[in-house]
């Protein structure tokens, strides 16, 4: 498990550097006053593997509470290492993260993606994360209804409600950007028993 929590970490860091590095604002007084949240997800999972297809390349596994679930395996470097009985460790992280900022450009939909892989001959083992970044333009806001339209990169228009958590909503107005950042990182690991 240590394996996969190195992969994460590493994965994790060179996504997080690749976006400062692309993205790099100076914030300022009236910016840090804006809303934004961060919400972290961490889901750990430990299987065995029941049955092996290697026609169809999937995996059926089944995890410590009894749930059988069948994984595709296609894109699986050493795919013909893995026999039933092997232990599957999977950790999934999904991190969002959104503010408030001015406008100053139309809204754009962007992402940056790291994949880490075991080498050839050992068991089966990675980490694939991803970070995408969608920006929306607010279009009307309602701070009665607590409701903000917004008005995506592709020029779809949505209204959606802001919940009670969101503090300082009367700092969002009519133009500024809501930033949507989501990463998602699966590791995962195989092993015997």
């Amino acid at each position: 498990m240590k394996k996969i929590e190195a992969f994460l970490m590493l994965a994790v860091m060179v996504l997080a550097l690749a976006h400062c590095a692309g993205t790099q604002q100076s914030v300022n007084t009236s910016q840090a006053e804006k809303p934004g949240a961060i919400a972290v997800e961490v889901i750990e999972m430990t299987g065995k593997v029941k049955a092996v297809d290697t026609l169809k390349r999937t995996v059926t596994v089944t995890g410590e509470s009894g749930r059988t679930v069948t994984l595709n395996a296609k894109n699986a470097r050493n795919f013909d290492q893995i026999k039933v009985g092997d232990i599957v460790r999977a950790e999934y992280v999904e991190e969002v993260a959104v503010f408030v900022r001015k406008a100053g450009a139309p809204p754009e939909a962007q992402g940056a993606q790291v994949v880490a892989l075991a080498p050839k001959g050992k068991m089966p083992a990675g980490v694939v994360a991803e970070t995408t970044e969608i920006e929306a333009n607010v279009e009307d806001i309602d701070y009665i209804a607590r409701t903000v339209t917004l008005r995506g990169p592709a020029g779809g228009i949505r209204t959606i409600k802001v919940g009670p958590q969101v503090k300082n909503l009367e700092g969002v107005k009519k133009g500024d950007q809501v930033v949507l950042r989501i990463t998602e990182a699966v590791a995962l690991e195989v092993t015997r028993p």
